[in-house]
């Protein structure tokens, strides 16, 4: 299939890049000129600008919007809304606020537009690991865009297979589902950012206690000068802790044990925020997310080697630049 493709940073690019891999077309844009060269280079078509990228592609189209949320995902939608012709797909990838799918889908419908919103977990490794997708939006749309998702989600893989699971839908062990209709891609995705918070604090509060039973605070025999990068790598090894996030954490403590590289004020997406309020909305306690979301609030007053250690995994999966220096 042929998809274009808006933004070309740390996930667009290797989007672009794991299709062609797998014998699809692109045809791509950024406002980065280089951006755009390094996968002209790699075979995509290249273009200028939207509208040349919709006169690049045939009918009926599908764009796949991979920008920051808010203003630059907003501006970009509503300008190929007025280039785009019926039956056209407009795809967000980002991490958009669920709300704005659905109102964005109800403008695009009275276009005769269709709007795909899919939540997208995978960072900087999707080329490799391929990405988990979880899609909202009409049941024909996604079908036809479904030998996209497919080349993009992980497949089976290595991950051993549910026992006792029973569907004649086998994508959501292939790494993708349809959720539902529009917004209810990123309102799962938004809910697995919250989760992925409060695993995340919990791994940083545990390897902090540990880091800190050296403290001369404690009596002398009560001293333990433990090794962090052991601790992770063992536990990586049969435990019930084992993550990917784990690994991401052994790999940053067997490079920088100290975790000096990193800044350790903890950045958040947003979508933190959004799924403590989608809790409130519906009368949800969740004190651990809330808590990991005050947690990367007071890092940037006043961080720790916990703190630290959220940084490192932050940028292990995802690049993001809080760290290293």
């Amino acid at each position: 299939m042929q998809l274009g493709i808006v933004g070309l940073g740390r996930m667009g690019g290797n989007i672009a890049r794991r299709l062609m891999l797998n014998g699809h077309t692109t045809v791509v844009f950024d406002r980065d000129e280089a951006s755009r060269s390094v996968l002209a280079k790699e075979g995509s078509t290249a273009v200028a600008d939207l509208a040349a990228m919709v006169a690049a592609m045939d009918k009926p189209r599908a764009i796949w919007v991979m920008l920051p949320a808010g203003d630059p995902t907003e501006e970009t939608i509503e300008v190929l809304s007025g280039l785009l012709d019926a039956d056209d797909v407009i795809i967000d990838g980002g991490n958009t606020f669920y709300k704005d799918d659905v109102r964005r889908a109800k403008a695009l419908t009275a276009k005769g537009l269709h709007y795909v919103d899919v939540g997208t977990s995978g960072g900087v490794w999707g080329l490799e690991r391929g990405y988990c997708m979880m899609i909202g939006g009409e049941t024909d749309i996604v079908r036809r865009l479904d030998p996209l998702f497919e080349t993009l989600a992980p497949g089976y893989g290595s991950v051993e297979r549910t026992k006792g699971r029973d569907s004649a839908d086998d994508r959501a062990e292939r790494g993708y589902i349809h959720a539902g209709p529009a917004g209810s891609g990123h309102f799962v995705k938004m809910i697995h950012n919250g989760i992925e918070y409060g695993m995340m604090q919990a791994f940083a509060e545990g390897f902090d206690i540990l880091k800190q039973k050296n403290s001369e605070n404690l009596p002398v025999e009560q001293r333990f000068d433990l090794n962090m990068a052991d601790i992770a790598e063992v536990w990586r090894r049969g435990s019930v802790v084992s993550s990917w996030l784990l690994d991401l954490t052994a790999d940053a403590l067997a490079t920088d044990p100290q975790l000096d590289a990193y800044s350790g004020a903890v950045a958040d997406s947003g979508e933190g925020r959004w799924t403590i309020e989608a809790a409130m909305e519906q009368a949800v306690p969740v004190p651990v997310l809330s808590s990991a979301l005050f947690a990367r609030f007071r890092s940037r007053q006043k961080s720790s080697y916990a703190d630290k250690l959220l940084s490192a995994m932050r940028f292990g999966f995802g690049g993001h630049k809080e760290g290293p220096k």
